[in-house]
């Protein structure tokens, strides 16, 4: 059967170009079709440079021609990478730390930090150089979750200034507020102040040389969220949810914010924590209690990598709570996961740093940057 190029151009219509609110033929990502016969040769241009999204892109294009040109077509698809050049804003590194990588969710209540800290111990336990900053300033968890809650930083004195030195457990540095306030004690400030607070254990910390710097953020999208983006220059950001579809449409703003063109912080991936619960009395069975692969579905729409998932276990809740995180437990199922999950976090930061140009801080001038995104 001999194929009519024009059908083939209508049906790449329907395809709809990621993140462009067009189709692929309006967009411009499709440069060029031929047609021999039952042969189609389609060249298309993609931002992505993710293997997931470049095998999705094929995959949407062989079914649509099969499915409503010709279903025996040959098709081939030359699918090409190119990454726009972000523009170069200077911003404040910090010596001595070659990635950074934000943890955050779009609510709370996922997980999120515990999964923070198992990824941060996890990377440890390979033998990175690892830090963490609690940038949650209104809910600290991580002196509880580290067991150093009654422990203080030390100033130390580096280049003739006075810094704040790290408090050290299980071979990650943690700074947090925590370890300023009381137990019982709220802390009650505006914007502002949480910034200011947040740029001293940023700036005034004597990190040393560091492989990885992991940011637990603040549930949600907000100021301390901005403040951070503007003050570090992020690596990338890993979005935590829950199978929920609550949780999963505010996951959907979380990766939005950092893909906003006045923020534009790669994501490296979407985690889904909590995604099935297994009883120790039955230890093949597994319950989707909060829904099925919700955050791996998401993921895949989104076209960011999924970068696994997270069991709901009693034991990794318990191992928080006593301060040492269930990732030092070797030999278990959720050890594994963890490791699997930091393995793939590893392999996109090395993906993402061959393939991108370094990120820059942020500057935010006008109140555009602090505008609703559109999801």
């Amino acid at each position: 059967m001999k194929i009519n190029k024009t059908e083939v151009l209508q049906a790449l219509e329907t395809i709809s170009a990621p993140g462009e609110g067009k189709n692929m033929i309006e967009s411009g990502a499709v440069t060029n079709v031929m047609v021999f016969g039952d042969e189609v040769v389609v060249d298309i241009t993609i931002n992505n440079p993710s293997l997931q999204a470049k095998k999705k892109t094929e995959v949407e294009i062989l079914k649509t021609i099969h499915d409503k040109v010709y279903q025996k077509a040959k098709v081939k698809v030359n699918i090409k990478v190119e990454v726009q050049e972000k523009p170069q804003i200077k911003g404040k590194e910090i010596p001595g730390i070659k990635n950074i990588i934000a943890v955050a969710s779009g609510k709370g209540g996922v997980g999120k930090s515990t999964v923070t800290s198992n990824l941060a111990v996890t990377l440890a336990k390979m033998g990175f150089k690892v830090g963490l900053l609690d940038a949650d300033i209104y809910g600290p968890s991580a002196p509880i979750m580290f067991d150093v809650a009654n422990e203080k930083p030390m100033a130390v004195n580096v280049d003739g200034r006075s810094k704040m030195k790290p408090v050290e457990n299980y071979g990650v540095k943690i700074l947090s507020i925590g370890f300023f306030t009381q137990p019982n004690q709220a802390v009650i400030w505006r914007g502002p102040m949480a910034s200011k607070a947040l740029n001293q254990m940023i700036f005034d910390a004597a990190w040393g040389e560091l492989d990885f710097l992991v940011l637990d953020l603040p549930p949600g999208t907000g100021d301390i969220h901005l403040s951070i983006m503007q003050s570090l220059p992020i690596t990338g950001a890993v979005v935590v949810s829950t199978p929920q579809h609550v949780a999963l449409a505010d996951a959907k703003k979380g990766v939005a914010m950092f893909q906003q063109e006045s923020i534009n912080v790669p994501v490296l991936g979407i985690i889904e924590n909590m995604a099935y619960f297994t009883p120790d009395e039955l230890p093949d069975n597994k319950y989707y209690i909060f829904g099925k692969e919700g955050a791996k579905n998401l993921a895949t729409d989104l076209q960011v990598p999924f970068l696994g998932e997270i069991p709901l276990v009693q034991s990794i809740r318990e191992a928080g709570d006593t301060g040492r995180p269930a990732a030092l437990q070797n030999d278990t199922p959720f050890d594994d996961a963890f490791t699997v999950l930091t393995q793939n976090i590893v392999q996109e930061v090395v993906r993402r740093n061959d393939s991108l140009p370094a990120t820059e801080a942020i500057k935010i001038t006008t109140m555009a940057g602090c505008s609703a995104v559109k999801n």
